[in-house]
């Protein structure tokens, strides 16, 4: 960087949350934390989708597509970035219930603008609202027939999704899952043209599905201090003064220690009536765990070092701030009715604050002003890091 401009792979790097020389800010290679998902569980679900997919994409658009056999592979950002063209449109649907994740459609505009030919009889050139409104609503269906494909395998209860929101973007700007996550490539046919529907699945919703595909208990127990006493705690009367204490099933002898100590009865809890006895030198011999509470680290908002050199490198790089008013869901039947005069009814009431955006994603709120007969947006708070956080998941 002599001339101080910053290049194309730098620019990626950064926007991926890497570090120019190949390090994240904990100085580890990569961009992401570690998963482990089986590709093969994977790879059998989209084979049994593929059937599934023909029939939804030709009975939404009334044509007569061919699916080929798909291809599930482990991918990070740069690898997918290889194999997209150089804008793409893309659905994204996280999955928010039963597990959370990433989840991400990626299609080219080529075959985004023929999906809405076909559904609309209607020829554009551009990806407008209504495109991205069609495309959404067929990968909808799609992402329908995967959770039902999933909860036929591998009981996953409430495995749910977010709405579908389109975008088209350049390639550079897409938001991939972190770190590796599973790349299913879907290729497609009509009239001999070729067309492929990519989809990202991050690690975090990947391993979880691919464990219940392979009929693996994914819940871990947690045991508390009082768990930790009952199960891990040696019998306090198994090694008093060399007498050991009688196994499960061996018949009960009299200690003769002394102590009064009285023959178990017969249909009685060992323990229970060991616990009845006076405190006789409890800890003689015995290996108590000891048991103490977990201390959590205080988690400071802020950014490190690095990460501040990072951002001063593209302080003059500019982003797409926009203000929302407001949305609706709307079928393709109510939004091909729409004409002049129309009125679209939003979720937010009269006055409520309105949305502030940057790159589509949430980071203040405000009240709409007018300046010199244009409108304007005047900020009245600033969302927490907790609520932003919140907005990318």
């Amino acid at each position: 960087m002599s001339d101080g401009a910053i290049s194309q792979d730098e620019i990626d790097a950064l926007l991926s949350g890497v570090a120019i020389d190949g390090l994240n800010s904990s100085g580890h290679v990569g961009n992401g934390p570690v998963f482990h998902f089986d590709i093969k569980a994977l790879q059998q679900l989209a084979d049994d989708l593929r059937p599934k997919l023909e029939e939804n994409i030709n009975k939404y658009t009334s044509a007569q597509f061919v699916v080929e056999a798909p291809v599930v592979e482990s991918a990070e950002r740069d690898k997918v970035l290889a194999k997209l063209p150089e804008v793409v449109v893309g659905v994204v649907a996280d999955y928010n219930d039963g597990v959370k994740g990433n989840h991400l459609y990626l299609i080219s505009p080529e075959f985004a603008l023929k999906i809405y030919q076909l559904v609309s009889s209607e020829d554009t050139s551009d990806v407008d609202d209504m495109v991205l409104s069609v495309v959404s609503e067929f990968v909808a269906t799609h992402i329908s027939s995967q959770i039902t494909q999933i909860d036929s395998v591998g009981k996953i209860p409430g495995l749910s999704y977010a709405t579908p929101q389109g975008i088209n973007e350049s390639k550079a700007m897409i938001m991939f899952p972190q770190g590796e996550f599973v790349l299913t490539s879907y290729p497609l046919t009509l009239d001999g043209e070729a067309y492929t529907l990519w989809e990202c699945l991050g690690g975090e919703a990947a391993e979880p599905i691919s464990k219940a595909l392979n009929g693996e208990d994914d819940s871990t127990a947690v045991l508390t201090p009082v768990d930790l006493n009952s199960t891990s705690a040696p019998n306090p009367m198994q090694n008093m003064g060399g007498v050991q204490q009688p196994m499960m099933g061996q018949p009960q002898m009299n200690m003769g220690m002394g102590m009064g100590m009285q023959q178990p009865m017969m249909g009685q809890p060992m323990m229970q009536q060991q616990m009845g006895m006076p405190n006789m030198g409890m800890n003689m011999g015995m290996n108590v765990p000891n048991v103490q509470q977990l201390q959590y680290p205080n988690l400071q908002p802020g950014m490190t070092p690095a990460e501040q050199g990072n951002i001063s490198l593209i302080m003059d790089v500019f982003m797409e701030m926009t203000v929302e008013l407001g949305r609706t869901q709307k079928s393709i039947k109510e939004i091909l009715g729409m004409g002049e005069g129309t009125i679209i009814e939003l979720e937010k009431l009269a006055g409520e604050p309105v949305d502030i955006l940057v790159n589509h994603k949430a980071i203040a709120k405000g009240e709409v002003v007018v300046i010199d007969e244009n409108f304007g947006v005047r900020i009245t708070e600033i969302l927490s890091p907790i609520e932003r956080v919140n907005e990318l998941n």
